[in-house]
């Protein structure tokens, strides 16, 4: 049997110049079995062309989020705080909503949902309104460099959660940066915190929780999909606050409010957030989030520009710091 079985193998091979493909197994075909499949595999190191493209996804959504306060600035003319932050959120679902059902957007996996939450309460919530009601008394400038903490707190949150581990060099580059910016927090306040910089502390910790988990989700879904779907969620929250808080603060249309509600809840809300947790998923979470400490220097530049407020003599100094730990921490391999 043996030899009439070789037999009919090689004949086979004769006829069609090559084996018969052995039949893949079941663990070689299971999603778990791909190392980048599952949440908990290793990821396969991106290719330069990768990173270039991480790199530049992460850095479109820093330069859209440095127009978040300014434009939450020209929002408060015309609405109040909760309308203004419930409004966005609206808007900004309904465009999500709208991509979601034109690609035909299956819904997540029931594991997902959790970390969803997290962003929805994180990123779609906490920090638009804790950032809102601090831009009531103070300036964007200084709520700027404030949130600049932002990726310090991130790279933390990030290593607890989903066991990154950066070298001591990119830690290094990381405290030098936050080093600068609180230097030029405190310089800005005259060393007194105040409510308002509860309020931003408050959302530091919130959003940094949010772009840690969108930045494992978008893993293993598309990155547009983790926000549109975390705006999706909250929209049984959002459309009754947001009737609540139009019935019971006043509105004052005008071009800048109008113009701050739309780019919040289009620009920041929503394509930022796309292009970010595109980057993070390409780069790593520790690395994009550096990205950010230009993010309250490009801030100062709007404030002056759209709001005409005025900057001290350290913002080029906490510039060129800020920088210098930029290209260190690009250059640290965690």
């Amino acid at each position: 049997m043996r030899t009439k079985s070789s037999a009919t193998e090689r004949s086979r091979i004769a006829v069609h110049g090559r084996p018969p493909k052995a039949a893949p197994s079941a663990a070689s075909t299971s999603p778990a079995a791909s190392p980048s499949a599952g949440e908990g595999g290793p990821a396969a190191p991106p290719s330069p062309a990768g990173t270039r493209s991480g790199l530049l996804q992460a850095a479109l959504g820093v330069v859209a989020f440095s127009l978040t306060f300014p434009a939450t600035a020209w929002g408060l003319e015309g609405f109040g705080s909760w309308s203004l932050v419930a409004v966005r959120c609206v808007l900004a679902a309904v465009v999500a909503g709208g991509a979601l059902l034109a690609v035909r957007a299956p819904l997540p996996a029931r594991r997902h949902w959790p970390g969803l939450a997290v962003v929805a309460a994180g990123v779609v919530l906490g920090f638009p309104l804790l950032t809102t009601l601090a831009l009531e008394t103070s300036t964007t400038a200084h709520a700027a460099v404030v949130v600049g903490l932002l990726p310090l707190t991130t790279a933390l949150l990030s290593a607890l959660r989903v066991g990154a581990r950066p070298s001591r060099t990119f830690w290094a580059a990381a405290l030098a940066g936050a080093a600068a910016v609180v230097a030029f927090t405190v310089q800005q306040s005259g060393g007194a915190l105040t409510t308002a910089d509860g309020y931003l502390f408050g959302a530091l910790l919130v959003c940094a929780a949010g772009y840690t988990e969108g930045g494992r989700l978008a893993r293993v879904m598309p990155g547009w999909q983790v926000i549109g779907w975390a705006l999706v969620l909250c929209l049984p929250l959002t459309v009754p606050g947001a009737a609540l808080a139009l019935a019971h603060e006043p509105v004052h249309l005008g071009a800048h409010a109008v113009a701050g509600l739309l780019w919040v809840a289009a620009g920041s809300q929503f394509l930022g957030m796309v292009v970010w947790y595109r980057g993070m998923a390409a780069v790593g979470i520790p690395k994009a989030s550096q990205l950010q400490l230009a993010q309250p220097l490009l801030t100062l530049v709007w404030s002056v520009l759209l709001l005409g407020e005025h900057l001290t003599p350290a913002a080029p100094l906490t510039a060129a710091a800020v920088l210098v730990c930029i290209a260190v921490t690009q250059r640290a391999r965690g």
